[in-house]
């Protein structure tokens, strides 16, 4: 294992929150060379503990607004029951995030999708197309405070004459 120290925690903290900053920009935050950024990133990297870079895009941008949580429960747990559910997960590309968990559900789901009879749809194919499932509970999303460790920034605020 990768033994990080506060340089690396420091480098983690900024690509975090902005994985195109260069080597250079990195060198100005942190107080190191941007050769010693640059390897200290590859290490890294190499390590797992960077899983790669990406944007963030509005989910209106590709047509993916609505956002709902899937708790997910299966009728037994027999390694073909779980594998035929994992397939599924892997195979559906509105699922974005997904997680074992403890309590009443196995699974949660974060699912993307256009509109709420996508939505309908995929519930439907979750529990109808599944052998594996027996009940589902979903929640909409009305509103993405946080997301990725950053907080989302309102779309616009109505200001209200007189206040």
């Amino acid at each position: 294992m990768t033994q990080v120290d506060d340089y690396d925690l420091k480098i983690l903290t900024l690509l975090q929150s902005n994985g195109r900053l260069t080597n250079q920009e990195l060198s100005d935050l942190v107080g190191l060379s941007a050769s010693q950024c640059s390897r200290r990133r590859i290490n890294l990297e190499q390590a797992n503990l960077i899983l790669g870079y990406h944007a963030r895009l509005s989910p209106d941008a590709v047509g993916l607004g609505m956002v709902g949580l899937i708790e997910v429960r299966l009728k037994n747990h027999t390694p073909d029951y779980e594998d035929n559910f994992l397939q599924m997960v892997e195979a559906e590309p509105a699922i974005v995030d997904a997680f074992k968990t403890t309590g009443d559900a196995d699974y949660l789901l974060k699912v993307a999708v256009a509109d709420l009879a996508s939505l309908s749809a995929l519930i439907s194919q979750l529990v109808a197309g599944h052998q594996s499932v027996s009940h589902v509970k979903t929640a909409v999303v009305l509103n993405r405070l946080k997301e990725n460790g950053l907080m989302m920034k309102p779309a616009h605020k109505v200001r209200h004459k007189g206040a």
